[in-house]
């Protein structure tokens, strides 16, 4: 494998990887291979099946690059809805952070207003002391509305 091409390949397809995670997929392949980045895995449910399709066309409609297969496996959703039920936040999503996140940033991204970054370190609590450090690779919990949720 060319970890300098597998690593250009992951940062292309960065927001198609992030959406997998954020729909609650369970990835079993991720590697280059032969120039093209080979991302296999189980979708919940169609719904965020299509959603992740719909990311890699923004991002290259002819995916010349890339060789995915997604299958539907629909004993994954139970479980996401029962984990979002055993936390006192409501509905929510997890998203891994990646290198240059910020809470604000993560917060534009779900919100589309960087000033909630607040309810993200909350939900977080748990695993967060301070609201500026957060490291690659972590996994949030991200709150279905910015608003701040008493736990």
């Amino acid at each position: 494998m060319n970890q300098q091409r597998f690593d250009a390949l992951k940062q292309k397809y960065d927001a198609v990887l992030k959406t997998i995670h954020q729909q609650g997929f369970q990835l079993t392949h991720l590697h280059e291979d032969q120039g093209k980045l080979v991302i296999a895995g189980k979708a919940p449910s169609d719904a965020a099946k299509n959603r992740v399709w719909d990311k890699i066309k923004q991002i290259d409609s002819a995916y010349q690059d890339l060789a995915a297969d997604f299958t539907v496996d629909a004993s994954l959703a139970p479980a996401a809805a029962a984990n979002a039920s055993d936390h006192h936040h409501g509905d929510e999503q997890t998203y891994t952070v990646q290198a240059g996140d910020t809470l604000s940033k993560i917060s534009k991204q779900f919100y589309g207003e960087a000033s909630l970054y607040m309810s993200i370190f909350e939900a977080n609590r748990d695993r967060l002391s301070d609201p500026n450090r957060i490291q690659t690779g972590m996994q949030l919990r991200i709150p279905s509305s910015g608003k701040q949720v008493a736990s």
